[in-house]
């Protein structure tokens, strides 16, 4: 389908995580008309797993009747490693329940919609492109920062699957090869230093040591330092805290090597960060790209924005529903 969608078209968005699924209706101009919450049975069997999607999907119809007869075309960002030409889960780590799933297969015997399958930071990224902060340019770099780190990357208006659809695992490029052993198997790749868990656990650990540096850090955690969390890191940076403002400095050069990288990789035009730990960063943006000078060979990285996302936490529905009516999912 074009990307230039009929005036009344409606798209439905699914996000499927470890723990939810959420789902939205959004029409042709990326507008959400409503959205729906609800827990994913990823333990189970496929079929169970499945079962979750289609409770959310049913859920919103039930919500809006008449939406069901202008839904032709049905997205689904699901957790990778996925085939996105196929539309086949293929094995990931946080939805054990889906192994070589047909997902895309099975949500369209269920509906006569087209279905379309792909990662949740490939998706959110065309939807920011579409409609949200990358409108109007055609070369994008999209990094999710949450309880990880994701990347998709739009050249010249489409997503950049690679080979076989596993590009853009951005989030598990090595900055550091004498780092700390990622999730992944990898050492120092940027998640398991910048991430909102890392950045976190790095609080955890300097209070524990350090209860006198980071006292407004600890009150933000009720006195217990294991209950510190990414959020109150940033709080606590705003109210002077030394020990969160350090630890905001070290993510900060950090993710200044990581996009200095990817700059110098991809030159886009703009940079775009969604999720919660990089709205608690916002305000360390402009900090980050300062720091791109000792991590970038390119001279003409200050001209490349860093933005936040435009979707905030429904990146994912979004970005369902972008892949319906986009063409550069082929």
């Amino acid at each position: 389908m074009s990307t230039k969608a009929r005036e009344n078209d409606l798209f439905v968005g699914v996000d499927v995580g470890g723990t939810k699924v959420a789902a939205g209706i959004l029409d042709s101009h990326g507008k959400i008309i409503a959205h729906t919450r609800a827990p994913m049975n990823c333990h189970g069997t496929g079929e169970e797993g499945l079962a979750s999607v289609i409770s959310s999907i049913e859920s919103l119809y039930a919500q809006n009747p008449a939406a069901r007869k202008k839904v032709h075309s049905i997205g689904i960002c699901a957790p990778g490693p996925l085939d996105p030409r196929t539309g086949v889960v293929i094995n990931p780590p946080n939805v054990p329940c889906w192994r070589d799933f047909p997902l895309a297969e099975e949500v369209g015997k269920r509906y006569s919609a087209t279905v379309k399958v792909d990662n949740d930071a490939n998706a959110a990224g065309l939807a920011e492109y579409l409609w949200g902060a990358g409108r109007g340019v055609r070369n994008i770099f999209y990094g999710t920062l949450g309880t990880g780190i994701g990347s998709g990357i739009i050249l010249d208006g489409k997503i950049f699957h690679g080979r076989t659809g596993s590009a853009a695992e951005g989030g598990h490029v090595t900055i550091d090869l004498n780092g700390p052993v990622c999730n992944c198997g990898k050492k120092g790749c940027i998640e398991i230093l910048a991430s909102g868990t890392a950045i976190a656990r790095r609080a955890r650990e300097r209070v524990a040591k350090s209860p006198q540096l980071g006292t407004k850090l600890l009150a933000l955690a009720g006195g217990d330092a294991l209950s510190i969390r990414s959020e109150m890191v940033g709080k606590a940076a705003e109210a002077d805290d030394p020990l969160a403002k350090e630890i905001l400095a070290q993510t900060c050069e950090y993710l200044a090597v990581w996009l200095g990288n990817i700059v110098d990789l991809l030159e886009p035009e703009v940079i775009i960060l969604g999720g919660g730990a990089a709205a608690m960063l916002r305000p360390c943006f402009g900090e980050i790209q300062k720091r791109m000078k000792n991590w970038c060979v390119n001279s003409r990285y200050q001209e490349i924005p860093i933005v936040p996302a435009f979707y905030g936490e429904n990146a994912g529905i979004a970005g369902g529903a972008a892949l319906c009516i986009s063409s550069s999912f082929i």
